[in-house]
């Protein structure tokens, strides 16, 4: 893992946008999986200002969603297919047909889990995967006690993640308590993955992650089997962390190191 340590939420922003600009300089028909959430937001408003900046563009690439609301439509202002429209889809020149996000009001949703996974497969596996956490360290809506091997599939939402999320239902409108989500098995198989973490809220889940064991209590920690991952974070995310002074040093040698390679002839 690759801890990467930022003052604020801004500056976590800007570092996830730099990282999505250098996959697109690569590889610009890269397959990208995106997620949702409010720590996303303002890496997208990050990654629409670049893209009018003509730094940025997505006209070759294609993607793929971490999850879906079970029984919402695309259409829904509470699904997660509006959720990407409105904070990037609609901003950016990415094809909407190259654009996936799991189907929520699927006739048969368990025949569309495996459809899933077979179009992430036959778009050449996924090259730069984002994650957010959540407090209980669920990524997607992969819950404690997870399988670390898991697929595509249905989950139930924890109660906690249901209240988390209760803030953008309205109090008389339907909130799901099921989920389509990719599954952790399906996240490792990314080439790599990157992970953005801000606020207070989230240093228990960031703690347990990168310095706890390897369990299905706390999803997220399957990335420490990931062998290209970075998990980018503020101040605040990182509180909680035994070793955080060291991670510091540690990015500072890898900011060195990079700026070396750059420098070299070519």
């Amino acid at each position: 893992m690759q801890v990467v340590i930022l003052k604020d939420a801004l500056e976590v922003a800007n570092y996830g946008a730099k990282l999505f600009c250098q996959q697109l300089q690569i590889k610009p028909n890269s397959v990208l999986g995106l997620a949702t959430g409010s720590t996303p937001v303002a890496l997208y408003k990050e990654i629409t200002s670049l893209y009018k900046q003509q730094k940025i563009s997505f006209a070759q690439a294609s993607s793929f969603n971490l999850d879906e609301y079970l029984g919402l439509s695309g259409d829904h202002p509470q699904s997660y297919r509006y959720f990407m429209n409105e904070q990037l889809f609609d901003h950016i020149d990415i094809n909407k047909s190259h654009t996936h996000v799991p189907n929520g009001n699927a006739i048969n949703p368990i025949a569309a889990c495996q459809d899933y996974e077979l179009a992430i497969r036959q778009a050449g596996g996924i090259d730069l995967q984002l994650l957010g956490i959540g407090r209980n360290g669920h990524i997607g809506f992969n819950e404690p006690s997870s399988s670390l091997s898991s697929r595509t599939r249905i989950k139930t939402l924890t109660q906690a993640t249901i209240d988390d999320n209760a803030r953008f239902f309205a109090d008389d409108e339907y909130q799901p308590e099921l989920s389509i989500t990719m599954g952790i098995g399906t996240i490792l198989e990314s080439r790599k993955v990157m992970l953005l973490a801000t606020g207070a809220a989230k240093a228990e889940a960031i703690k347990n992650m990168i310095e706890g064991p390897l369990s299905a209590s706390c999803p997220a920690s399957a990335l420490q089997l990931h062998n290209d991952a970075v998990i980018v974070i503020d101040e605040q995310a990182a509180t909680l962390l035994e070793h955080q002074q060291f991670y510091k040093q540690i990015e500072a040698q890898n900011q060195k190191l990079q700026q070396k390679l750059a420098d070299l002839p070519r």
